[in-house]
This record gives C-alpha cells, sequence and structure tokens, in this order.
C-alpha cells in the first residue's frame, strides 16, 4: 500500500510558516534560511523579499491534472514566472512570502510534495522524457523511477545525509537524465535489465559515475537504492560541506573501495530487508491512423499513429499565460500529457496525427534551432547564489544569432550555469559556459568560463574541459563569429567540429586573448 506521505508531511508547514515569517522579520539570516526551507522546495529569491517554490514530479510526467492545478496556482496567486529545470521540475517564482503556505499545502493535496525538493535530501527522480513511448528504447523505465521516488522520499525524515542524493532512469543509450554521471543512476540495458552506476556528478570536481553492478532485476531497484543510502550515510563526509557529496566516494575510497563498500552494503540490506517491487508496466490503448506528419518537432512513438510534440520555450522560462494555453490546448485529447525534459523543454505525447498538428501550430513561438533548444539557469537576477545571468546571455545570444539566418545545426545547443554549481549542466555540453570574472587592462569584466567537448551519451561520456573566460559582452559576437565559420563550409556543426577542434580553440583563444 501506498505510503501516506501528505499525512506524514502536512504538519511540517506549520513551521515552515513561523520560519519564513521569522526570516521576513529579519529575525534568520539568510543562510539560516536556505538552509531550512531548501528541505520544503523553497528558497527566497535575490534581494530575500520574493521566493521560489519547486514542485517534484518523478520522471517529469504532468499529466493534465498536474498542468490544471499548475494554471489555476498561478491564476489565483498571480504567479508571474514559471522555470523549468534540469531536474525535470517546475518552479514557480517571484512569490510572496504570506502566500507561500497556502500554496505549497496545496500543491502537495495535488500530488506534488516540494519536500525534500532542496536541502539535504534525495530529490527528484529523473526518467528519459519519452520513456513509454520512444520507438528504440529498451524498455520503459518511467514506472521504476516513480517507484524510486516514492521510496526515496521515506528517507526524508528519517536519514540525515550529508548532502543532497540525485537519482536517475535512462531507457537507451541516448542518456538524457546523466544516469552514468549521477549519485545513482539506473542505465536500462536491451536485455531488459539496468547497469547500475553510482558517486557521480557535476559541480565543483565533476566526476564520471563507478559502474558498480551490472544486469540486475529491475523488480529490485530499491535494495540498490538502499545500498548507496547506506554506503553514503555510512562514508560520506559530514564535517566538510564543500566535499558532502557522493563523487568524493571515488577519492576517499578509490574506484575499487567504492565498489566493495557498495556491494557490502547490498549485501547487508539484501539479507535483511523485503524491497522487491512489482510494476505493472501500463499499456496505452490509444492509437491513431498513419498519417504523412512531418516536422523536425514531431516525433512517431512507437504506438501506431501517435506522436510526441517537442517545445522549448527560450531557456526553459514558460509563461503563466502560455501553460494555461497547453492546458486548454491538451484537456479534451485522450490520454495527452506533457512530460519534461532535463533539458529545460517538454513533450506533448499521446497525440493523434491531427492533435500533432494543432499542437504543433499552438507552439511555434518555441526554439526553431538547436541553438535555441540551449539550456540556461534561472540565472543572477533570481538566484541568490549565481553568479552571472543566464537567462540574458542566452536571450542575447539567440538575438545575435537569428539575424544570420543560419541553417539549423550550425550552431550547437549550449548549456549555460551562472555559476560553479552546474544548474545548467554546462560539463556535459560540446559548448558549455559557466559565470566567470575575466581579468583585463581596464579590471575585472563580467565574464562566463568556456567548456568544450562534453558529452553525455552512454559509452562515448566526456566531461568538458574547462577554458578560459570571454566577457559577456563579446559572447553573442564569438558565436555569430563560429556559425559563419561553420556555414561558411556548408556544414553543421556536430560535423565541424570532428576535424576542427584547433580552430575552435583558436576562436576562443580570439575573445579571451
Amino acid at each position: 500500500m501506498p505510503r501516506d506521505y501528505l499525512s506524514e508531511f502536512l504538519p511540517d508547514l506549520e513551521e515552515f510558516r513561523e520560519k519564513t515569517l521569522k526570516f521576513h522579520r529579519k529575525e534568520m539570516s539568510v543562510a539560516e534560511y536556505k538552509g531550512f526551507s531548501g528541505g520544503f522546495g523553497s528558497y527566497a529569491e535575490r534581494g530575500g523579499e520574493t521566493h521560489m517554490l519547486r514542485l517534484r514530479m518523478a520522471g517529469g510526467q504532468i499529466t493534465k491534472e498536474r498542468l490544471q492545478f499548475i494554471v489555476g496556482i498561478c491564476d489565483k496567486y498571480h504567479v508571474e514566472r514559471l522555470k523549468l529545470t534540469t531536474c525535470q521540475s517546475i518552479q514557480l517564482h517571484h512569490l510572496r512570502a504570506e502566500d507561500l503556505y497556502d500554496m505549497m499545502a496545496a500543491a502537495w493535496k495535488a500530488g506534488m510534495i516540494s519536500r525534500g525538493g532542496g536541502g539535504d535530501f534525495p530529490r527528484n527522480v529523473l526518467a528519459s522524457p519519452l520513456s513509454g513511448v520512444q520507438r528504440d528504447e529498451y524498455f520503459d523505465v518511467l514506472p521504476y523511477a516513480q517507484a524510486a521516488g516514492d521510496y526515496m522520499m521515506g528517507f526524508i525524515k528519517a536519514v540525515k545525509f550529508p548532502r543532497k542524493l540525485k537519482v536517475g532512469f535512462s531507457n537507451s543509450p541516448a542518456n538524457e537524465t546523466h544516469v552514468t554521471f549521477r549519485d545513482l543512476g539506473f542505465a536500462a540495458t536491451p536485455e531488459g535489465t539496468f547497469d547500475v552506476y553510482a558517486a557521480g556528478g557535476l559541480g565543483i570536481n565533476p566526476k564520471l559515475g563507478v559502474c558498480v553492478a551490472k544486469g540486475i532485476d529491475p523488480g529490485k531497484i530499491l535494495y540498490y537504492i538502499k545500498a548507496m543510502v547506506n554506503t553514503f550515510t555510512t562514508y560520506g563526509n559530514y564535517e566538510n560541506r564543500a566535499r558532502a557529496r557522493t563523487r568524493y566516494l571515488q577519492d576517499t575510497l578509490g574506484e575499487k573501495g567504492l565498489v566493495k563498500a557498495y556491494q557490502e552494503k547490498l549485501e547487508e540490506v539484501s539479507a535483511t530487508e523485503q524491497l522487491d517491487v512489482d510494476i505493472a508496466v501500463p499499456v496505452l490503448s490509444k492509437t491513431g491512423p498513419e498519417a504523412a506528419v512531418e516536422d523536425k518537432r514531431i516525433i512517431p512513438q512507437k504506438q501506431k499513429g501517435l506522436y510526441a510534440v517537442f517545445y522549448q520555450p527560450l531557456g526553459g522560462s514558460l509563461t503563466p499565460a502560455k501553460a494555461e494555453e497547453l492546458y486548454h490546448l491538451i484537456e479534451d485529447m485522450e490520454d495527452v500529457e506533457i512530460r519534461l525534459t532535463p533539458d529545460e523543454g517538454l513533450y506533448v505525447i499521446n497525440c493523434s496525427a491531427g492533435e500533432a498538428e494543432r499542437v504543433l501550430q499552438r507552439t511555434a513561438d518555441g526554439a526553431d534551432t538547436l541553438f535555441e533548444t540551449s539550456t540556461a539557469c534561472i540565472g543572477n537576477s533570481v538566484c541568490q547564489v549565481g553568479l552571472r545571468d543566464s537567462q540574458a546571455l542566452l536571450r542575447d545570444c539567440v538575438e545575435a544569432v537569428r539575424k544570420e539566418n543560419f541553417p539549423d545545426g550550425v550552431l550547437p545547443k549550449i548549456h549555460i550555469s551562472g555559476c560553479p554549481s552546474s544548474c545548467g549542466t554546462h560539463q556535459t555540453a560540446g559548448i558549455g559556459l559557466r559565470g566567470a570574472v575575466k581579468q583585463t587592462p581596464d579590471g575585472p569584466k563580467p565574464a562566463f568560463a568556456f567548456f568544450v567537448g562534453g558529452c553525455d551519451r552512454r559509452g562515448e561520456e566526456v566531461l568538458a574541459d574547462t577554458g578560459k573566460s570571454i566577457a559577456i559582452e563579446d559572447i553573442p559576437r564569438f558565436f555569430v563569429e563560429l556559425g559563419r565559420m561553420v556555414s561558411s563550409e556548408n556544414m553543421v556543426y556536430a560535423d565541424w567540429i570532428a576535424s576542427n577542434q584547433e580552430r575552435l580553440d583558436q576562436l576562443i583563444q580570439k575573445y579571451t586573448a
């Protein structure tokens, strides 16, 4: 029987309300409040006058009921901004302190419990966004991600972690959820099993994960999660917060030592607990007539006559008005729902050909090229710890590049993080940017450091190398010049870079000199 987390967590909200009011009376410091409120999936924004609320939803699944709730809450409390995140969550921004308690309580009752959405807790569990409908997937991993997400919420009150614990599930080698370099990742295999990776992570001192098990029965996933929890709480660093992430276990234990420690914990859990899960993978009965539906944003599903439509609001910034438009668009479409991507976009899935065409038309305001699908964190205009404004930089770059009318693919998708925390996953990208400072003869200038050569595809994983910093005002010109260089050879960036790494390095050097 599913655990009743609502009844378990709802009484905690009174303490949240009291401390939020205390923070606004200046009786708590920013750091003290951040340490407390993060456990509720909420943070004060820059300046301390407004707040963010992060709704957790395993696998980024947004049913019509969830979307209706989000639209309604935005209307009731005059929410001005929504942000899709790289952890398949939705953040509500610029919220008033006096509204937070009621909004949070309503969201929890609607099935989107934000408890543990931040702070030193298990975070939202990720899953490949097209899981269950993707033609070339190994198998549907979403039900396993949801079972994992439900199980991990049980640790929020029961276990004191050194820091956060991020878990993901991937249904194919595309590895969109970065399972091979998360705290714990489950990578589906052609045989219908999972390979398990542990102690990876992005940010400062990033690391690829270590394979700790191969070919496991999907029904055994909770044993592997509990083993990771026990490994982390036993060997994790509780004294030095900067090193209190699972990836540092590779330093303290070594790769072989980590595998040994993990396997020991796994044996203990297997001998003492009953954690098997029996998941009935849902079967979609809806079908449609085959039709010639052709557009780069329309993806044929494995279900006959059904399609998914991709939509990427620039920088993952979804307006409440657009969310309402999407809801009214799909509310009468049978079995249609939304899946958030780990790159701040979304898919509208289970559409018939006619429905897909309608969704396509109504989402024409989104990204039109690969470059425009670039990822950017919320940035320092909102985030307290952000160093640079990632959203503003992406807008400026897109505006400059659009004037050039480059063919699609001439410029790659880039990933922008405002600070070293890597919320924009800049270390996974072919070109990533991270907020920085550039020293110049005229003094320090706001800048972004360039990271190049990253790849997240399973079996080809590479974390991008850090390069020099380019002043913010020069970055749009950099991408224009790069686009001209690639397009002059009638190539797309993915093909061009294979034999032109030196030319890219020279271009970066030109702007960092």
